[in-house]
């Protein structure tokens, strides 16, 4: 197997500080000022301003790269196992996205857990949602992506906005995603180890975190794996090959098949969890956005 690049190992190498440091925070509060250097591991993809902005009640942040096409939005969902991760942690990454697609990114700064539980995040990514609507932007012409928490949020938005009665978006492309609350897939164990950051315990007690006392683990718009997809616009999935949420992809992509959903799915050997972090520095991580590029821009009537 070809060895990671350098810069891709990065990667790695932040996960096992965030594993080392996870003992030592003394609040959940440090937890997540610490988390904020996740930032780090992505270039500045340069000609990209970021503005602030209150998106349907929910606070965000617009990538806008230079000259891009102002009616063609990708809305974004960083991750961080629902209770940590941010817009800033974010920005960078999806600024690469909005750039190399050349239209515009709405980053979502959506309630975290434990303070806010399930379904408080996937009301504030339909309102956004709903928002971007609102502006006068065509649901053909919006498509949605997140990474590992933000990508479980990228399927169930969909779910809940059709549920509502509103518009599909043009497309759906969930990286590194997280969307089984049970936590039973089998890469749980077969890549445990080798996933450098999570495991079976850390992501039950996330899970515990994200639904409180009341939410159920089988709720199809926590867990998608238990919804019926039909209906549902084009999906690619990107996920690495050593990641214990490996499973959610292909159970995803399966259950998405079944229901005669386009499903495709892009499995990288060795990569671990969320390695897009590495975008602008690292080779592999900038293939996954050109490949998620290539595919999205004619859905979004791009090409």
């Amino acid at each position: 197997m070809t060895k990671p690049s350098k810069q891709v190992e990065e990667v790695g190498n932040w996960w096992l500080k965030i594993v080392a440091a996870s003992t030592k925070h003394e609040s959940l509060d440090a937890a997540r000022d610490f988390g904020e250097n996740w930032a780090a591991l992505t270039a500045e993809p340069g000609g990209v301003d970021y503005i602030e902005v209150d998106s349907g009640g929910v606070i965000s942040m617009w990538a806008l790269p230079k000259g891009c096409i102002d009616d063609r939005v990708i809305l974004c969902f960083h991750g961080g196992g629902f209770f940590s991760g941010s817009m800033y942690t974010h920005r960078k990454l999806y600024g690469h996205f909005a750039k190399a697609i050349g239209c515009r990114a709405l980053i979502l700064h959506y309630r975290r857990s434990p303070e806010h539980v399930h379904p408080a995040q996937v009301n504030d990514a339909v309102a956004a949602y709903q928002w971007l609507l609102d502006q006068g932007i065509r649901s053909s012409h919006i498509a949605l992506i997140g990474d590992s928490a933000g990508g479980g949020l990228s399927i169930t938005t969909a779910l809940l906005a059709r549920h509502k009665g509103l518009p599909m978006p043009a497309a759906l492309m969930p990286i590194s995603a997280w969307f089984d609350m049970e936590v039973i897939g089998e890469s749980m164990d077969t890549n445990h180890g080798k996933d450098l950051l999570l495991n079976k315990e850390w992501v039950k007690a996330m899970a515990g975190m994200f639904l409180g006392e009341n939410g159920s683990p089988k709720d199809p718009y926590a867990n998608p794996l238990y919804a019926d997809l039909t209906g549902l616009p084009p999906v690619y999935l990107h996920v690495g090959g050593d990641e214990v949420l490996l499973d959610d992809s292909l159970r995803l992509a399966e259950s998405a098949r079944k229901c005669g959903v386009d499903v495709r799915l892009d499995i990288f050997p060795g990569m671990q969890h969320s390695f897009q972090m590495a975008a602008g520095r690292a080779p592999e991580s900038n293939d996954s956005i050109t490949r998620f590029v290539e595919w999205v821009k004619p859905k979004l009537g791009l090409d």
